[in-house]
């Protein structure tokens, strides 16, 4: 088992900047997700631990040993792209076994990693079958028993499942998972799906513009978003951003976003050491609003509901609360165009402040 440490990874394609300053580790047994929107760098920087990327400075680590100009047949990577790139003309078996085979691994020994890796991945029954007739959920099995057959030390997977079924998609996470599992490989899994990093990272490393905006266990990226983009990226629906500003009347401290103000006197002092201006963002997710028919609370807003999405269980709810869109998950029967209102829960409110975009609350 072995270590990946990135530090201080940057790539410059001509002028253009498209690793800034990564820096992470990933250890044994875990899977480390660098999750974001195509262009922000996290296949350039897969492809610089693999080898196939030249970095412009910084350096990589597997087990403590820089390999920044270790080519990448020596650095012991097993890569998985979303093609698969699988050999559909040969069986299962020879597929398996043709890097071992490169290798001239002895018949005997090669025959029982084969059966080995056949047994881990679930292809047992299959093993002897022409790869071309395979379903999807095989294929993936098949292309990460080819990578992991020759048991490398770091795992790296290239957004396995973008070209997948959103369907079979659901069930083959759960297959991705239980191996890493089994293997015990440290894993950089790219992807710019959020459900995906969220059900299959031990962390998320969430990347825009070259750069990790944050990197935490799932919970604490969805909890506790440290920037205005993260928080923006990361939950669907999405987080309700509403621009707002910092208002003293009297004694007391409101987020006064035109259309309505919130109380927020118990945590200003908190507040004012962190911005740099009266203007922020507030932040609050759809599931942490309380909606009801009556003014059940003195600090409730008025709303009313635009459209209704009905998700079975709950329901994601259009409101709008002045000229302000505002969205809320709950379950309540009211229809479009019923008057409503809504109640912030304020341990569960997000502050950013406007010009910085990161987190002051």
């Amino acid at each position: 088992m072995a270590k990946l440490v990135v530090r201080n990874l940057r790539k410059l394609f001509g002028h253009f900047e498209a690793v800034k300053d990564v820096s992470f580790e990933v250890s044994e047994k875990e899977t480390l997700c660098l999750l974001g929107p195509s262009g922000c760098g996290k296949t350039t920087t897969l492809r610089m631990i693999a080898g196939l990327e030249t970095p412009t400075s910084g350096y990589i680590y597997i087990n403590d040993v820089l390999v920044n100009d270790v080519s990448p047949q020596k650095r012991g990577i097993g890569l998985v792209f979303q093609d698969y790139a699988i050999f559909p003309h040969m069986s299962v078996f020879d597929n398996l076994a043709f890097g071992l085979k490169v290798r001239r691994t002895p018949k005997h020994e090669l025959t029982v990693k084969v059966d080995e890796t056949a047994r881990l991945l679930g292809l047992s029954d299959v093993l002897h079958e022409s790869a071309k007739g395979l379903g999807l959920s095989e294929i993936q099995r098949v292309a990460i028993g080819r990578s992991i057959i020759l048991d490398p030390k770091i795992l790296l997977l290239d957004e396995p499942l973008s070209n997948v079924a959103a369907k079979v998609r659901e069930r083959m996470r759960g297959e991705l998972k239980r191996i890493q599992r089994e293997i015990g490989i440290a894993t950089v899994f790219v992807t710019h799906d959020q459900l995906e990093a969220m059900v299959l990272g031990d962390r998320i490393a969430v990347m825009k513009d070259g750069l990790i905006e944050q990197i935490a266990e799932p919970d604490e990226v969805y909890a506790h978003p440290h920037t205005l983009f993260v928080a923006d990226f990361i939950g669907s629906p999405s987080m309700n951003l509403i621009e707002c500003e910092l208002l003293e009347k009297e004694d007391r401290v409101f987020l006064d976003a035109k259309d309505f103000a919130i109380d927020v006197t118990e945590f200003a002092e908190t507040i004012k050491k962190k911005v740099t201006g009266p203007e922020l963002i507030m932040g609050i997710r759809p599931e942490d609003l309380h909606m009801s028919i009556k003014k059940i609370d003195p600090k409730a807003i008025r709303g009313e509901v635009q459209f209704i999405e009905s998700l079975g269980s709950s329901s994601i709810y259009h409101l709008k609360v002045g000229q302000k869109p505002i969205l809320v998950k709950g379950l309540l029967e009211v229809e479009a165009g019923d008057k409503v209102w809504v109640t912030f829960d304020l341990k569960k409110l997000h502050l950013f402040d406007k010009k910085t975009e990161v987190a002051v609350w």
